[in-house]
């Protein structure tokens, strides 16, 4: 009995270690066959032209009242700040009006896009702008529309599928970006704000639309986080440049953020054969990262400048600002390091990467950086 129970942990030894190197030597392709769409990319039908004059396509926008996901306030833990409390910006806002695209939230591999009625995508969606549009609450008009979003999988592979599944996404961001345009006042300054995929939305709406426009002279800021954007052969195409100081406007922000030790080696692979703005593989090329403790490019903060991390509770629903949870410094690559681990929930993707929680990690300093920069533009002479 003794013997045939050894034999059974022993099989179970070498499953585990078997697996452990399928998973080692395939992690790549295994993600991909579980996540990539295996049918081919089923065209898009155009959105009715009127489509966001529907208050249903906007998770948030002004008129939805208490039920807007991204007007919500998390309290603040009652704990000793290392720092004296700062003059809150807030209380000397301008309006403004913040246009925030979503991130993710369709894992779904039976489509390329996801369908707006999808229940799921829709949800979680909801979870992400709760946690992530909510720091812009100081503004006088929050606008996040819903799209239909490239699937994950669509990350994970170069294909002509994966390629239209994004331009269809864009496609219906851009629509609900000139409504947006049309129902703000025209002196109102301007917010771009997004994370991951919205980010990759938002910097193509830069590029093609936004630059050279008239939207540029009352733009406060671009929040185009948790996205890689290269330095040399990136930014010259958006038309503005990277905010070198907290008080600086018209100009763009950006970080990803890993723990220490950090692997960033699956997104840094990505990123070197992704094609730049400039037509060219973005290689080695400098990544740009935005200190959000300091709101300016690279350089380290200790956590004692940290205001606010959002942590969040069990299923994401609620969480509560912690000052004080983490440093910030930027590395020679462009990423941005946080120290030791934190503790913020089970979704951690390897290689200590905190991209879910990008905007959380610094929620309190970002609410603050924006209603910052909103004074400095209407400062100008």
């Amino acid at each position: 009995m003794a013997r045939k129970f050894l034999y059974f942990i022993a099989a179970i030894i070498v499953l585990v270690f078997v697996g452990a190197l399928v998973l080692a030597i395939w992690s790549k392709e295994l993600t991909e066959l579980a996540m990539v769409p295996g049918g081919e990319f089923v065209e898009q039908q155009p959105l009715e032209e009127n489509a966001y004059q529907d208050p249903a396509m906007w998770f948030s926008r002004p008129g939805i009242g208490t039920s807007d996901p991204a007007r919500w306030q998390p309290a603040m833990r009652e704990e000793r700040s290392l720092l004296p409390a700062p003059a809150d910006p807030s209380q000397a806002a301008q309006d403004f009006a913040v246009f925030f695209v979503h991130p993710t939230s369709y894992l779904d591999r039976s489509n390329w896009n996801a369908p707006l009625d999808d229940a799921e995508s829709q949800r979680i969606a909801r979870i992400y702008v709760r946690g992530m549009a909510s720091p812009f609450n100081q503004s006088s008009e929050i606008w996040a529309p819903r799209y239909r979003q490239a699937t994950f999988g669509a990350f994970l592979t170069d294909s002509e599928d994966s390629q239209n599944a994004l331009n269809a996404a864009y496609h219906d961001v851009k629509q609900a970006y000139d409504f947006f345009l049309s129902s703000i006042d025209d002196n109102t300054p301007v917010v771009l704000a997004g994370h991951s995929q919205g980010s990759v939305h938002l910097l193509r709406l830069l590029k093609d639309h936004v630059n050279g426009s008239p939207v540029t002279d009352r733009l406060v800021a671009v929040y185009a986080i948790g996205w890689p954007i290269s330095v040399a052969q990136d930014l010259p195409a958006l038309g503005i440049p990277a905010c070198a100081t907290a008080k600086q406007s018209g100009c763009l922000i950006s970080w990803s953020s890993f723990a220490e030790p950090a692997d960033p080696s699956q997104v840094l692979e990505a990123y070197q054969t992704s094609i730049a703005f400039d037509g060219k593989p973005r290689g080695n090329s400098r990544i740009l990262c935005t200190n959000p403790l300091t709101g300016g490019i690279g350089g380290a903060a200790e956590k004692a400048l940290n205001r606010g991390t959002l942590v969040p509770e069990e299923g994401f629903t609620s969480g509560e600002l912690v000052p004080n949870e983490v440093p910030a410094r930027c590395d020679e690559r462009g990423l941005l390091l946080i120290g030791d681990p934190p503790e913020m929930g089970s979704y951690v993707l390897p290689g200590n990467n905190y991209h879910v929680y990008d905007i959380p990690l610094f929620w309190k300093n970002l609410q603050n950086d924006v209603v910052t920069r909103v004074n400095s533009l209407s400062a100008r002479p």
